[in-house]
């Protein structure tokens, strides 16, 4: 089974934007730039790395490049079962997963990112990466500091992420390094993300989340705060604000997607950082990630080929993605032209109209299901409907 994993801050950088200004999903960069009431493109295209550092800027941009590639994997037909994000990219794996409208998201991120940014300069904090260490030895190191240090995030095997005040940062660094740590590594970041310094942000994001509509995720959604699937909508309205101030326990989070099954994980937008960490936490599994237009091509090759625990046992058998997506033509309102789900069809079936255009399937397979309704206004390149394809 396939799981999109999505960036968090720190996997932007100057320009990011640039190779995917002439793709179709470019379109989503201008709605964003609407609702957010800002210039999204300005930030993807023409700001430095002293700008994007700032959380309000490395929040949004991320976000939204997530989305615009998302956007260009949908287009191809690749689905995931499953999706998860490190910290500002859980918001990101819940748009993916229908739970979040992408105008209400780019809302809340714009949100989350402004309150964060306001409580780190109220208060100075910093992050540091501690390497080769437990994280049980990390845990100790923070505890025998009598100041404000914590946990932050599990990222992987030997690599932990503390946060505090600086001094509290640095004492806990040196009692680590007595511990066996190898090295600790000052983060770029301007405040103590996933720590109490976050409360006066969670109180303000609160109030954000609570106006917006959040719905049933469609497939696995694993929360950073407890490494845990869940559905339920209350839920997961209270995971986004304890999230601020608890660490992410990502290394629990792809242990939990591998006992679930899922054997591809596919980092979704800028960066490469969530692919290198699943390389080292599953290492049976299939690991890519898709950040550039070219990763594209790549991403349909790696998934044409066996499956990594199955290399070397198929006896020439490759195993296809079965699912696909079949997408709007163009937008209009969309009518069903009674086709149903369980229905064999051919590729070139007649799936329905939107508008005076045909909505035709690029594959054959069984219908799955219907993303659209009868009566409902669809906009070009939206899923219309899914299918299990023919091995």
């Amino acid at each position: 089974m396939i799981v999109f994993t999505f960036p968090g801050q720190g996997s932007q950088k100057p320009g990011m934007g640039q190779l995917w200004a002439d793709h179709p999903s470019w379109e989503l960069v201008s709605e964003a730039s609407q609702a957010a009431g800002r210039d999204v493109e300005e930030l993807l295209l023409r700001a430095d790395a002293e700008t994007l550092k700032q959380t309000r800027n490395a929040q949004l941009s991320t976000f939204v490049l997530s989305m615009v590639v998302l956007d260009a994997v949908s287009r191809l037909g690749v689905e995931a079962a499953g999706h998860a994000g490190h910290s500002l990219g859980e918001y990101s794996a819940l748009t993916a997963s229908g739970a979040i409208d992408f105008a209400d998201a780019v809302r809340l991120v714009t949100e989350r990112g402004e309150a964060m940014q306001v409580a780190a300069d109220e208060r100075e904090g910093t992050m540091a990466a501690v390497l080769g260490l437990d994280d049980d030895d990390v845990e100790i190191a923070c505890r025998r500091v009598a100041d404000d240090v914590w946990i932050a995030n599990y990222n992987g095997p030997g690599q932990v992420v503390i946060a505090g005040s600086p001094e509290a940062v640095n004492k806990a660094g040196v009692v680590a390094k007595e511990l066996g740590a190898k090295r600790m590594m000052v983060l770029p970041v301007s405040g103590a993300f996933h720590t109490p310094f976050m409360a006066a942000a969670r109180d303000r994001l609160t109030k954000a989340i609570d106006q917006i509509e959040i719905r049933e995720p469609q497939g696995t959604v694993i929360a950073n705060v407890d490494a845990r699937p869940h559905s339920d909508p209350a839920e997961w309205k209270s995971l986004l604000n304890a999230q601020l101030v608890s660490p992410v326990r990502w290394k629990h989070t792809v242990f939990a997607l591998a006992d679930l099954g899922f054997t591809t994980f596919i980092e979704i937008g800028p960066g490469t950082v969530l692919t290198g960490l699943a390389k080292r936490i599953v290492t049976d599994s299939r690991t890519l990630s898709v950040a550039t237009p070219d990763d594209l091509d790549h991403m349909l090759e790696v998934l044409a080929g066996p499956p990594a625990a199955q290399v070397g046992r198929l006896e020439g058998e490759h195993l296809f993605m079965t699912e696909r997506i079949i997408v709007s033509p163009g937008a209009g309102v969309f009518a069903n032209v009674g086709v149903t789900a369980g229905t064999t069809i051919g590729a070139g079936h007649l799936m329905g109209k939107v508008g005076n255009l045909d909505v035709r399937s690029p594959f054959a397979g069984q219908v799955m299901g219907f993303l659209a309704v009868e009566g409902e206004r669809v906009t070009s390149s939206q899923p219309i409907a899914w299918l299990r394809t023919e091995h």
